[in-house]
This record gives C-alpha cells, structure tokens and sequence, in this order.
C-alpha cells in the first residue's frame, strides 16, 4: 500500500498536488488580467472622487490626489442627496420586504400541497421569469396611471415586487424542497398547523436562501432606472439612479462630484453584503444537493 502510495505521489510533505506536474500559469494570469479590469474602474472612481475640482484636468487620472479633499463629497450631500437616498431606501425596503413574504407562502404551498392549484400556481409564477421588463412597461405605466399611484413611491414598489416574485419562488421552491418531510410531518403530529409550521420551521430552514435572494432583489429595485425613469417625474420622488442621471447634467464640469455620489450610492448595498455574505454560499448552491 505504501509503495503504491509513493507510486501516485500521495502523502508527500511540502510538494503541493498539481495536475500534469504543472502550475496552471495561463489561468493565474488570466485571473490576474480580470481582477485588474475589475479593480482599475473601481480605483480610478475613487480617487478621483477625493481629487480637488481644479486638479482634475491637471494630474494623471491614475495617479494619487496630490490634494486629498472630501469637498465632492460635500457638494454631492449639499445637493439634496439625503432625500434621494431615503427615498431610494424606503422603495428598496418595502419591496425586498413584500417580495419576500409572498414568495415564502407562495413556495410553501407549491412544495407541501400536491394538489393541481398548486402546480398550476407554479407554474404561472414561472412565466413570469420569461416576460422581460421592458417590454411591459407600457401596461405597467397604463395600470398606475389607472390606479391614481403614478408619480408615488408605491408605483416604483409595485412593479419591483411583480417581477421580482417570479425568480424568488423559484429559489425558495428549490430550497425547501431539500427539506426533510419527516419534520414537516413531525411538526403536524405535534399539533402545529400551516401557519404555525410556516414561521417556526420553514422560516428559520430557508433563511439562506432568503437572504440571498433578498440581496439580489435588493440590488435589482437600488440599481432600478426604468421604473423610475417612467413612473416618476417630480423631484420628491427622484431614487439615487435618477439623482446620479441628475448629476451629470449638473456637474458636467464637475467629475469628482459626479464620481463621488456613485461612491455614496454603492455604500449602502456593500453594508447589505458585507452582513449577508456568510449566507449567500449556501442560498445560491439551494437545490442542487440532489
């Protein structure tokens, strides 16, 4: 057993194990090579963003500031960035929020009743996965003007929570249907109903997978510019997408402001994954343990 061991390399101390006896140097640069077009972009926006007004024409664009200031960032706040931040908030809050409760009850009715509403009902969810949203756009505008909510808050939600239903069941269908029976089962002997059974073991099973499609769902309305762009128009109700757009024409001439609200308009969503990355490993791989 030893010498066949000896024979394959295996147990040797210190030599690391390489296919073919070879380090894989294409793919090491290549990742490098893609790491630098990632971080070059990234690099560039924020130091420019701490670079004076007067000094941007003036030094290499990929050099340091050799006046590092924060006065961008000062005129981007002066400018009602605040209230746009809020209200981009509150949009990205209560349709994360919505999207999530129905698409919980939703799952847990596809995957615990076997009756033919229950398939029919999945797959309805999932055509919705097939319709693209701009080519509803026009019956969405028709629908919120119909319904009085156009130029609110609630019709950039609504249609952020229609189209991010679809997807979400999905997963969570796929995660529970990784859950044991024999607890649902054992949660019913015991007397729990539906409800019951929902909130104390559904609810704390699928909860990676919840976050996960949370932080996408939350990426997805943060980053949204349609819904706004046509079911908005006064400046009370501008989100951070249409405020950045604002910004442009704005600060034309003015690069390290416009650079330093797309700084304040990530900040949010990097808090949201630094909490929520420890689970987004285990939500993502949901339904392929079989």
């Amino acid at each position: 057993m030893n010498r066949v061991s000896r024979a394959r390399g295996v147990g040797r101390v210190g030599k690391p194990n390489r296919p073919n006896g070879r380090y894989n140097v294409l793919g090491a640069l290549g990742g490098w090579l893609w790491l630098a077009v990632i971080i070059l972009p990234i690099y560039y926006i924020v130091v420019t963003s701490l670079r004076p007004r007067e000094d941007y024409f003036t030094e290499n664009p990929l050099s340091l500031p050799s006046r590092p200031t924060l006065d961008a960032y000062q005129r981007v706040l002066e400018a009602d960035y605040a209230h746009y931040l809020l209200n981009s908030v509150l949009v990205t809050t209560a349709a994360v929020a919505v999207t999530l409760a129905v698409s919980l009850m939703a799952a847990y009715v596809v995957v615990r009743s076997r009756t033919r509403f229950a398939v029919n009902l999945f797959r309805a969810i999932l055509l919705g996965i097939a319709i693209p949203l701009q080519a509803a756009i026009i019956p969405v505008y028709y629908l919120i003007v119909e319904l009085q909510l156009y130029d609110t808050l609630v019709a950039i939600a609504l249609p952020s929570i229609a189209f991010a239903i679809p997807l979400t069941v999905l997963i969570l269908v796929n995660f529970l249907r990784d859950v044991p029976r024999e607890l649902f089962e054992s949660m019913r002997m015991d007397g729990a109903g539906e409800w019951r059974t929902l909130w104390s073991l559904a609810l704390p099973l699928t909860r990676p997978a919840l976050v996960t499609v949370g932080v996408y769902n939350a990426l997805q309305v943060w980053n949204g510019f349609l819904f706004p762009l046509v079911l908005t128009q006064s400046q009370d109700n501008r989100v951070l997408p249409l405020s950045l757009w604002a910004f442009e024409g704005e600060f034309s001439a003015d690069v390290p402001a416009l650079l330093a609200s797309v700084v304040l308009s990530v900040l949010p969503m990097l808090a949201a994954y630094a909490v929520a990355r420890r689970h987004l490993v285990s939500g993502l791989t949901a339904g392929f343990s079989k």
